[in-house]
């Protein structure tokens, strides 16, 4: 069956375009998923997504489609969730440094996303550099956090048919829904999500689907598109108790000038990140404070989950 009646829809434009409903949502993204469409349609729709945007309705029937086909994932304790979906471009990448910080106090952390781009130093690579190589399956998963370690998942296991969607953006050149899925995955039943986004106006959107599936989950504007605060100044990290914005927990951009900034590897190299996160966690280097206040953050929100 063709999904031009969604196209019609969804294709008219920045100003013409008209939402779906979560059930026609699902429905176009179960179809997509399982490969029921031409190439020619994935890419209208990838198209037509990216000039409209998701609504959160758009986002949760998506969702809908995507949670039955996931691996079956589960923790004893509330986990937390890092999607690593960029990589490091100008600053190292830190978000494995955050994981460990965060395995350190006990807490099951999987890192999920792409293990290499062709433009970008991975999260995956930098912890191969530090010994913790990608899993291939739950069970591996499962030994990971036995050992007090993170895992980390690749996105072609944990979910291959959203690996596919995503793989539309080597030919298209442009994202698509399939990205902001990826980063909202709840891969662990009970887990705590770290959702962040890159450009200002998927702030809204991401708050009003956060708040619409009544998610405990941090929402902030991430360093080079990775869910881990800029080293450099703490943006603002905002935390989701069932779907309602908690300031108790939330915690405010830093403002005014910077006093003191962290020494950083000069280079991205996946070897030189894990050279300096080895370095932090011996405590022979300071880690950076708005890392810190991040764990910190999420080792209170998490409490929401454990409670």
């Amino acid at each position: 069956m063709s999904i031009a009646p969604y196209l019609k829809e969804i294709g008219r434009g920045k100003d013409g375009a008209r939402a779906l409903s979560r059930a026609q949502s699902q429905d176009l993204m179960a179809r997509l998923l399982d490969d029921q469409i031409s190439d020619l349609e994935k890419g209208g729709f990838a198209l037509a997504m990216r000039i409209k945007g998701e609504t959160a309705e758009e986002l949760a029937g998506f969702m809908d489609a995507v949670l039955p086909r996931m691996l079956a994932l589960a923790s004893p304790t509330p986990a937390v969730l890092l999607p690593c979906y960029n990589g490091a471009r100008k600053l190292p990448a830190l978000t494995p440094l955050l994981a460990l910080l965060l395995a350190r106090e006990g807490v099951p952390v999987l890192l999920h996303g792409f293990t290499r781009d062709a433009a970008r130093v991975t999260s995956a690579q930098v912890l191969e550099a530090l010994d913790l190589p990608p899993v291939d399956s739950a069970a591996a998963v499962q030994a990971r956090w036995t050992t007090g370690q993170p895992a980390f998942l690749p996105l072609e296991v944990l979910h291959p048919s959203l690996a596919r969607l995503l793989a539309l953006r080597a030919v298209l050149g442009l994202r698509n829904p399939g990205h902001t899925l990826a980063k909202l995955l709840p891969a662990v039943p009970g887990a705590l999500r770290v959702v962040n986004h890159t450009h200002p106006e998927y702030a809204d959107s991401l708050s009003d689907y956060l708040t619409l599936s009544e998610a405990t989950a941090m929402l902030l504007r991430g360093t080079e598109g990775e869910p881990v605060a800029d080293p450099r100044r703490l943006p603002a990290l905002k935390c989701f108790v069932r779907g309602q914005q908690d300031e108790s927990f939330s915690v405010a951009a830093q403002g005014g000038s910077l006093l003191q900034v962290p020494t950083l590897p000069a280079s991205t190299e996946a070897s030189a990140a894990a050279g300096y996160i080895r370095a932090t966690l011996a405590g022979e280097l300071p880690v950076p404070e708005p890392i810190l206040r991040q764990r910190d953050a999420l080792l209170a929100l998490r409490q929401t989950l454990a409670n």
